[in-house]
């Protein structure tokens, strides 16, 4: 089969994200062109200046949207949705939002040392450590142990985190979704085609489609 080159701009504080992240996945099973999908998974940090350590997250969406009560709100809509997607968002668990640099170069690098399938099970396994167990995604031992658990080698994964390595990969990412005028998280880009937001499993299923169509001809 041909070969669909589809590129997802994405942070793991962003909850539409994994939502999305499912939709995908159900339009690759139900379109029966994912043998032919290569996907490749693009940082956009949403907070590039928040601290290595990360905030309390209640204080952080006060002040981020004016009130505890609004957060709570956006986040009971969020799980709705989460739910019908078929992932479990606990936010009685998410303590603290974090710093997410370190969870995208993790990602760098399992796109260089890992298997494609590996790979997506691991972006999947960070937003499910994060929303859903609570775990803190911007700990280096945590996402350490993330890696070992989905076939990275967790020296080789440490010593790369503890590095500079992924650095200036992450910056760029950046600077070239702004050049292709990628303003929000997720935006997915499937042969060149954008499609902004979570969309429906039938969005990505017809759009996935359309370019192995197009790969033919």
């Amino acid at each position: 089969m041909q070969n669909i080159q589809v590129e997802i701009a994405y942070d793991f504080i962003c909850p539409w994200c994994w939502i999305g992240q499912r939709n995908l996945a159900g339009a690759l099973a139900e379109s029966g062109v994912a043998e032919a999908v290569s996907i490749r998974y693009v940082p956009f940090e949403l907070n590039p200046f928040m601290p290595a350590e990360g905030m309390d997250r209640r204080s952080y969406r006060t002040r981020k949207f004016g009130s505890w009560a609004r957060s709570q709100a956006m986040d009971a809509q969020v799980a709705a949705a989460g739910l019908a997607a078929g992932v479990q968002f606990n936010y009685d668990r998410v303590l603290r939002t974090p710093n997410t640099r370190l969870a995208h170069r993790l990602m760098q690098f399992a796109q260089e040392h890992n298997d494609p399938r590996k790979t997506a099970a691991l972006y999947q396994a960070i937003y499910a450590a994060y929303f859903s167990e609570g775990r803190d995604i911007g700990s280096l031992d945590t996402l350490v142990a993330l890696a070992g658990t989905h076939a990275l080698d967790e020296q080789a994964a440490r010593s790369f985190l503890l590095s500079e390595a992924g650095e200036t990969a992450v910056k760029e990412a950046r600077d070239r979704a702004d050049r292709l005028g990628v303003r929000a998280v997720p935006t997915t880009v499937i042969e060149g085609e954008m499609i902004s937001g979570a969309q429906p499993p039938l969005v990505f299923a017809q759009a996935l489609r359309v370019a192995l169509q197009g790969s033919a001809a």
